[in-house]
């Protein structure tokens, strides 16, 4: 099993449901003191296997007109038991409220005994973003530094989401964002699908609405042929309920299991 690959392509996912027309006022706001609590499984030939957990929280730091959201993603179930593989991802990504665009992300990376820190800064005079990495495990090691030209709006896999979230979303509509991860710059395309009702946590027959960010293929986020579906409740929050990502390696499944709503 390529647990690297299978890291990857899940965590991608993860993310980009935990955190899913920018106004005049920071409308952000209604983001602080949410938490969201994920469950996430991957299904290969008919089996079904826990892979894990992602907790998403967003404040407002005292005095800044900023949302910092912490994602942390940590393995467990099956893929622990079985396969003593074992991972953990943590973001922390600053907002700008003024304008809703990402600032700075710092990530710690945990892949069994690998561990990598990283932090990209996002200068929009300069217009170019600078992610640097070290191993912490090796001081002596020279740092990776990527930098990319930007324009005056980006975003990280998390604010995404967010930005996403805060659009007005109508079936047929079609928009891009601008997502950068690890230095590299991606446009990913989004498409407002139907007005369904799902079973969620928030009771059966949920009103939701389907998007499909479209992070597979060449030149994006994830090279290779694959789909996301999410699912978002049909209301001025649009809080991501469900998600499902077929790709060459399987199925994942990942649903809200609790929520803590900000004031």
């Amino acid at each position: 099993m390529k647990f690297a690959f299978l890291r990857s392509f899940f965590l991608a996912a993860l993310l980009t449901m935990g955190a899913l027309v920018v106004a005049a006022q920071p409308a952000g706001l209604m983001f602080a003191g949410e938490t969201l609590v994920y469950d996430g499984k991957i299904s290969r030939f008919r089996v079904s296997i826990s892979v894990a957990e992602l907790t998403v929280t967003a404040t407002v730091p005292t005095g800044k007109n900023e949302l910092l959201v912490k994602t942390d993603a940590v393995s467990k179930g099956t893929l622990l038991k079985m396969f003593r593989y074992s991972f953990i991802q943590q973001y922390e990504s600053i907002i700008d409220l003024a304008n809703f665009r990402i600032l700075k992300t710092v990530k710690h990376d945990v892949q069994k005994e690998r561990v990598r820190d990283s932090e990209a800064i996002f200068d929009y005079v300069a217009h170019r973003v600078i992610w640097v990495e070290t191993d912490p495990k090796d001081p002596n090691r020279p740092p990776r530094r990527i930098a990319s030209e930007i324009g005056d709006l980006m975003q990280d896999m998390v604010s995404a989401v967010y930005y996403v979230r805060l659009q007005k979303l109508e079936p047929g509509k079609r928009f891009d964002v601008p997502v950068s991860d690890s230095g590299l710059v991606y446009t990913v395309p989004v498409v407002v699908g139907t007005r369904q009702k799902i079973d969620t946590i928030l009771g059966k027959k949920t009103p939701c609405i389907r998007i499909e960010p479209q992070i597979f293929g060449p030149t994006r986020l994830i090279d290779q042929k694959g789909r996301m579906i999410l699912w978002v409740t049909d209301d001025e929050r649009h809080i991501p309920v469900k998600g499902e990502v077929d790709s060459n390696f399987g199925k994942a499944d990942i649903r809200l299991k609790s929520i803590m709503k900000g004031s």
